[in-house]
């Protein structure tokens, strides 16, 4: 599907639309994806969806949550309002990947598949552009900053994404590294988990090394803590029920031979079930600001909700799934496991029924096979092409 190199190398500073569609969406995203941004600087990408969006004629609000942009598109015949999402951030990784579009930002790089997603959105809208008189009902294109941990959808949310018009459901893809290129999987019910962070204190006494009856060693203590915690899930959840508590970071001490004063962890916590994810907090509060005391230690205690689980609703997702098989086949339309990781499109399916799919873009022949986040994460580009197919058939 793709261009020769020598095409593409020729329009790769400025995607155009006179190229053919299929060739635009690969060099859209080669140039999203030498071009990265950060969550809320995204704005070379946001001025470059903002102009192609209305050179489509659509109904164009930039500015939305500091860089994202909203369009609408209105078709001729009366139908549903259909929000479409796609998020427009880079990570802060150094690419090791040696093509001709890998980042140009030191430090910087479409590590998620951001970049495919945005590409594919406008190349959907503009193929819905071109059957607009044939279309019922509006599609209104969400291009979000800053979905990578800083909250951009509920920014947009607050701004009034969901009004004026108000969805009637939502519809948002995912290309993934976990799965072959040419299938797509969704489910109803739980797609991501909810993501939660925490940090304790643990302050003790400190003191020489050499000396520890005079301290209250608060390295000891937040040992017997992070250890603890792993019996939130083990000992407090059903076992039939998906939960994740990691302590990711654990810091004390500036030297060798001084016990410090306190001692600092981190973590997170992943659920589905919004009684498991009560549970979890209670029981980490309880052990942290608890257990230090049997020592003479006190516990502090910081626990952060983030994202909540991503669902998918029932209804809509059996239609989506009808759409996607007269794209690519029953046979490649697959479920997929829930995954522990987190997204916040889940903040518009808590407000508005919707489907969340993903693309598959794995490919061991071109070394398309690294995790998401990962400094070699790269995609088999056919799932451009598929995933602007499938997008367009579900709306149709």
């Amino acid at each position: 599907m793709c261009a020769d190199t020598a095409t593409l190398k020729e329009k790769f500073a400025a995607p155009s639309l006179d190229l053919p569609w299929e060739t635009d969406i690969v060099a859209l995203r080669r140039d999203f994806h030498a071009h990265p941004e950060l969550g809320y600087e995204e704005v070379r990408t946001s001025g470059i969806v903002a102009e192609r969006l209305r050179a489509l004629g659509l109904e164009v609000r930039e500015g939305v949550a500091e860089t994202g942009v909203i369009g609408l598109l209105q078709g001729a015949l009366p139908g549903p309002c259909v929000l479409v999402r796609a998020d427009m951030d880079a990570l802060p990784v150094e690419e090791k990947n040696e093509w001709e579009w890998r980042s140009g930002t030191q430090g910087k790089m479409h590590a998620c598949g951001h970049d495919a997603h945005t590409a594919t959105a406008l190349t959907v809208a503009r193929l819905l552009a071109e059957q607009k008189d044939t279309l019922a009902g509006s599609v209104k294109f969400m291009f979000q900053p800053a979905e990578e941990g800083l909250g951009g959808a509920g920014r947009m949310i607050e701004e009034g994404l969901l009004e004026d018009p108000r969805p009637d459901y939502a519809l948002a893809l995912h290309v993934w590294s976990d799965l072959e290129a040419g299938k797509i999987a969704t489910k109803p019910g739980p797609a991501m988990a909810c993501a939660d962070r925490f940090e304790a204190r643990i302050i003790g006494k400190g003191g020489h090394g050499a000396i520890p009856q005079q301290t209250i060693d608060p390295v000891v203590i937040a040992s017997q803590v992070v250890l603890a915690l792993q019996t939130t899930v083990s000992r407090n959840i059903d076992p039939l029920q998906p939960a994740v508590v990691t302590v990711g970071k654990v810091w004390a001490g500036s030297t060798f031979n001084v016990i410090p004063n306190e001692a600092v962890i981190e973590g997170t916590v992943r659920s589905f079930d919004p009684t498991v994810r009560a549970t979890l907090e209670r029981r980490c509060r309880e052990i942290i600001e608890e257990l230090p005391k049997v020592f003479g230690a006190r516990g502090e205690f910081d626990y952060e909700w983030g994202y909540p689980a991503t669902i998918n609703d029932a209804r809509v997702t059996e239609i989506v799934q009808r759409a996607l098989q007269s794209v690519v086949g029953a046979e490649n339309v697959v479920e997929f496991q829930p995954t522990m990781g987190a997204e916040d499109m889940s903040l518009v399916l808590e407000k508005i029924p919707g489907c969340y799919f993903f693309v598959g873009g794995r490919n061991e022949a071109i070394d398309a096979v690294y995790p998401h986040h990962h400094e070699k994460f790269n995609i088999d580009e056919r799932a451009l092409e598929i995933g602007a197919r499938a997008m367009v058939a579900a709306l149709k």
